[in-house]
């Protein structure tokens, strides 16, 4: 049974709300403002609620479920995060008000900044940038900059390994570069005899996602680094998976140039949902002077007296503005209280517990799902969802059928380099409970795929929408749910 409209529930005559008299001047509305028709739904107040409330209650969340999406780090958001991000200092501030009113939020920003940039090995962070994939844009934007100002304009070629995210490739074309892949040897590392074949003196640089999407740790990301390097590129880091590193390993002391990190993900600012993200970036010394401007510097030095005056400083050849004001500060104030309770010993726990249930979980399900590559994984994992003795079972159908035992799919078909790629990311936050109902609905889908393929070729079945035409969705697309009819 489909959950009826809010116009379906209408009844003529219905309120819920009384407006009072107005008390300023009554104006005609200009008539090319005025549409012929404008049919609104006429419901109580308690019919509002009740739809609302019963189509929320649809709605799979991290609050109700697990979310093993491999890649995007779907940890659970704690509740003091969103007390601290609506305190009035914080929630009711304006980005335009004078420096000196807000000098809470700046030295909050602040010390965000050198927070991340001590987390992670670097010198300089810029917290502008608005999502991941915004701070891979930046990031090879400083790159760009840092070989025009040294004139080496022959440097046209970004090194992608097939291993990589996928929006780093994008970001490599949107700022001008020529993308060019490296492949991943037998250990899912990157194949070295690849990049080195790549590597000469129009290289600009290397994105780099470590862990990789396998949810692998560069083996050889020293040697790596070094090859790039001495063909005179700069190396960026992916850091969309850096909860697996946290207090462990720092970036930057791996030799890697600059790297974006995902508030997001990492420092569990909520994910999902329409946003807003945050995707700081950091760099090292060498490229402190190209980052987005402007920057929270101190203007001038306090005293025992008196705190520092916090306000905006302009990197000497800053690659610009990248984003309206100063990037997403409730998402900053949400990192920044995660960071604060958890302290230093407190996030290297978070990297050990993302990699021990990953690790837990891919135990209990690689004798039954084939693992890509047969190594200790960092954060997630990924198995390839099809079987010979179940030739029209696929990665799709696993997912779908997964819904009916009441857990969201994992990622499909990424990386693409996996066939049938089904890729698991329990995060740090879920208990062993959970994860073994979760490991015994993937292993009891695996014996239905052998027994009752139909089963899965026509999940979901428990949902409130069956399974639908993914592919006609995506050509014909119908983005509101009640359309009105003509003459009504």
């Amino acid at each position: 049974m489909t959950e009826p409209t809010i116009f379906e529930i209408s009844s003529p005559g219905r309120t819920g709300v009384k407006f009072q008299a107005s008390d300023v001047p009554q104006f005609d509305v200009p008539k090319e403002f005025l549409r012929e028709q404008l049919p609104m739904p006429e419901v109580s107040e308690i019919d509002v609620i009740r739809h609302f409330t019963r189509l929320s209650q649809l709605n799979y969340c991290i609050d109700t479920g697990f979310y093993p999406l491999g890649s995007c780090t779907m940890k659970f958001n704690p509740r003091i995060n969103e007390v601290t991000a609506r305190l009035a200092g914080f929630g009711k501030v304006h980005p335009l008000q004078p420096v000196e009113t807000v000098q809470g939020s700046l030295a909050l920003m602040y010390d965000l900044q050198n927070w991340l940039g001590e987390i992670s090995g670097f010198s300089g962070v810029t917290l502008q940038p608005a999502a991941g994939a915004h701070g891979e844009y930046v990031g090879v934007m400083i790159i760009r900059a840092y070989h025009k100002d040294r004139k080496d304009s022959k440097r046209t070629k970004m090194i992608i390994p097939d291993s990589a995210h996928g929006t780093n490739p994008a970001s490599s074309a949107m700022s001008g570069f020529d993308v060019v892949a490296v492949a991943t040897d037998n250990n899912g590392n990157v194949d070295l005899d690849s990049l080195r074949a790549v590597c000469d003196d129009t290289v600009a640089g290397l994105m780099l996602t470590n862990p990789n999407t396998l949810g692998l740790f560069e083996q050889n990301v020293i040697e790596v680094v070094k090859i790039v390097h001495e063909a005179g590129g700069l190396v960026y880091g992916d850091g969309a998976n850096l909860n697996a590193l946290l207090g462990v390993v720092r970036p930057g002391d791996l030799g890697i140039d600059l790297m974006h990190f995902n508030l997001h993900k990492t420092f569990s600012t909520p994910h999902g949902g329409g946003g807003p993200g945050s995707g700081p970036v950091g760099v090292a010394a060498h490229l402190v002077d190209f980052l987005p401007c402007p920057i929270v510097g101190i203007l001038e030095e306090g005293s025992e007296d008196y705190p520092p005056l916090y306000g905006f400083v302009e990197p000497a050849k800053s690659i610009g503005r990248i984003k309206a004001f100063f990037g997403h500060f409730g998402m900053m104030v949400r990192a920044y209280t995660y960071i604060s309770m958890y302290g230093k010993e407190g996030l290297k726990n978070i990297a050990e517990g993302s990699v021990l249930n990953a690790n837990y979980l891919m135990t209990l399900l690689k004798d039954t799902y084939k693992l890509a590559y047969d190594r200790l994984c960092m954060h997630e994992f990924v198995l390839e969802g099809h079987w010979p003795d179940a030739p029209e079972v696929h990665a799709l159908d696993i997912a779908k059928r997964l819904m009916d035992y009441n857990f969201h799919p994992p990622t499909n078909y990424f990386p693409l380099i996996v066939p049938e790629a089904l890729m698991i990311e329990p995060t740090e936050t879920e208990s062993k409970q959970t994860l073994d109902l979760f490991a015994d609905a993937m292993l009891k889908i695996a014996e239905e795929a052998k027994t009752q393929p139909e089963l899965l070729k026509s999940a979901p079945h428990n949902t409130p929408i069956g399974r639908l035409d993914e592919v006609k969705a995506a050509k014909d697309l119908v983005l509101c749910c009640w359309i009105p009819e003509k003459n009504s």
